[in-house]
């Protein structure tokens, strides 16, 4: 049986700080699926940082690019008002999801605009299923592109940001219009329900954002002073916490250093602050990394740090924990899902500078503790988190509402098949 055509979409693919819709596509291209990138704006340069990138970026079709040429968005647009009751259901759905006040309705415009254009791409690339990443602006223009070609579609939903903004997303429009959501974890699921209509809840299915465990093999063991943090620089990431702990633990430890993976617009601050408390020579900003360079700096790294205030279930979490790094990070949103303090890692409360210290000098003087975090870290993302397995259930959740099959549950009840 041949698989359905599928097509991905985000406000910007590939980038490397999403390299988890990446590793998704292609474990769909290795089940069989033929899948067409796409992509509402161009990325930038900064995050086509390996081989991988900017070969995915090269084959995406992006959606702006092609609306410079007016003809085009002439043509498409033309095409679907062939059929008028579709296309001003389409305009309306458009009008009446879109935010509050003028700016809103005219972005809501734009991307009716956009979809109309991406719609004409997906037919005539003869996609079958439209599957959106980031519920925000560009699943508005994959619900647009579905309302006026009846392609279906469905979204994957993260947070946490899009729950500051429900409403203005629409969150719940599109939760009853998708064919099914993922949700990246229960916690995530459970803040869909609610705004989403309880007749939509048995389309709310778990998948897990992944990894390749077999790509972060265990490292060798070091003396316990290298620490390591991958993510966005911004205030979300309660990077300034971090900082604050190594200045506390610098006499206790004196060879201590912290490598930062990740840019963003706090770096100059971050960079200021590190240099006023003296710590210029422990704290290293590397600025983003290919995938390939994250999987080495985690081989050299002893604990994995993260004082996020906010999160979905962090991607660099699963990659810390594949490559049986002992992981220190916050109790927010799904993280507990993941990471089991005192099992599989160390939770403390976001914001707690103090809880933050004591947990990372714990794990600094404690080898035996860092390596049985670490095997037991590496053992729950094998067995949860694992991006092939993942890519599995998606597919099959594909599979079953194309095909009106019985619902295929929250999660596969033997691990994805």
């Amino acid at each position: 049986m041949s698989l359905p055509r599928i097509a991905y979409l985000t406000g910007e693919y590939p980038r490397a700080s999403d390299t988890f819709i990446q590793r998704e596509v292609a474990n769909l291209r290795s089940l069989g699926h033929e899948v067409l990138t796409c992509s509402i704006r161009t990325t930038g340069a900064e995050h086509l940082v390996g081989p991988e990138q900017r070969e995915e970026h090269a084959r995406t079709f992006k959606v702006l690019d092609a609306m410079r040429n007016p003809a085009t968005v002439l043509r498409a647009h033309w095409r679907w008002m062939k059929t008028p009751g579709r296309y001003l259901s389409a305009l309306s759905l458009a009008w009446q999801s879109a935010p509050k006040g003028i700016k809103g309705r005219l972005y809501n415009l734009i991307y009716f605009i956009e979809a109309g254009v991406l719609a004409a791409k997906l037919t005539d690339e003869s996609v079958t299923h439209l599957h959106n990443h980031i519920a925000k602006a560009s699943c508005t223009v994959a619900m647009l592109a579905g309302a006026l070609s009846g392609l279906r579609w469905s979204f994957t939903i993260h947070g946490p940001d899009i729950f500051f903004e429900p409403h203005h997303w629409r969150i719940d429009e599109k939760a009853a219009r998708a064919a099914f959501v993922a949700c990246i974890s229960h916690f995530c699921r459970s803040q869909l329900m609610c705004f989403a209509d309880s007749d939509h809840w048995h389309k709310l299915h778990i998948v897990h954002c992944g990894v390749d465990p077999l790509r972060y093999a265990p490292g060798p063991e070091h003396a316990g002073l290298r620490a390591l943090f991958v993510g966005r620089l911004a205030a979300v990431k309660g990077v300034p916490i971090l900082i604050e702990a190594m200045a506390q633990l610098a006499r206790t430890y004196p060879d201590l250093t912290l490598r930062l993976v990740g840019d963003g617009p706090d770096r100059k601050t971050l960079e200021a602050e590190v240099s006023r408390r003296g710590l210029q020579d422990r704290v290293v900003f590397l600025g983003y990394r290919s995938q390939a360079e994250v999987a080495a700096e985690l081989a050299q790294t002893d604990v994995f740090v993260l004082p996020s205030f906010a999160e979905g279930v962090p991607v660099v979490l699963m990659e810390a924990m594949a490559a049986q790094v002992p992981v220190l990070t916050t109790r927010i949103a799904g993280v507990p899902e993941l990471v089991e303090d005192g099992v599989t890692g160390r939770l403390v409360p976001p914001g707690d500078m103090a809880a933050f210290a004591q947990a990372l000098d714990a794990m600094l003087s404690d080898s035996a503790l860092r390596a049985r975090y670490g095997a037991a870290g590496r053992e729950k993302v094998m067995a949860e988190y694992d991006a092939a397995q993942e890519a599995r259930w998606l597919s099959h959740l594909i599979l079953a509402h194309a095909g009106n099959k019985a619902d295929p549950g929250l999660r596969p009840v033997e691990g994805p098949k």
